[in-house]
């Protein structure tokens, strides 16, 4: 890989009191747990060679005068579709506002790393708790956490962008705050 290429996503880390629930299911099932923390991904990986500067620059342009927005995560969700088998913790308060912060994201230098498959439609903003290979254990996971109805709340303050390393492990790039007024 050209070392000027690096592969990055665009994230929410919730800062959640509870989220020790979160990552107890996530070591479980998401392969992932011990890569990322628990995120909502705004921009899914993609690789560029764009520099820090002109992704932190997009990222100040297309978030001036974004807000900072309450956020409740709860009810567990089963999703088995042509992308993927995986358990998702779902959005119940903040939903518009990740849509509405994906769609001003890819916008300009990161307009062509937009996927197909994303639309208004497809996009389903949520967490990943886990992530199977096999129907049967994406069933499993479910019926053993289908019970769990805990409400995760928070306020947004900040996208983060991460590089992700060739370990996968995701390493912070870029941090931008939303404004508080």
């Amino acid at each position: 890989m050209n070392c000027n290429i690096k592969k990055r996503t665009i994230i929410i880390f919730p800062q959640l009191e509870n989220i020790n629930i979160i990552n107890e299911i996530r070591e479980k099932y998401d392969p992932l747990a011990n890569h990322v923390r628990p995120h909502i991904t705004l921009v899914f990986t993609f690789e560029s060679s764009l520099t820090s500067i002109e992704i932190k620059e997009h990222l100040k342009k297309v978030l001036d005068g974004t807000r900072r927005f309450r956020l409740t995560l709860q009810e567990i969700i089963k999703i088995d579709n042509p992308l993927g088998l995986y358990l998702f913790l779902d959005i119940k308060q903040g939903n518009e506002q990740i849509k509405d912060l994906s769609k001003k994201l890819y916008t300009g230098i990161l307009q062509s790393y937009k996927p197909n498959w994303l639309n208004e439609k497809t996009f389903m903003p949520h967490l990943t708790i886990g992530s199977f290979t096999s129907k049967e254990d994406l069933n499993i996971a479910f019926k053993n956490t289908e019970l769990i109805k805990e409400n995760f709340t928070t306020v947004i303050d900040k996208i983060s962008v991460e590089i992700i390393d060739e370990n996968e492990d995701s390493i912070i790039e870029v941090e931008v705050d939303l404004s508080n007024e």
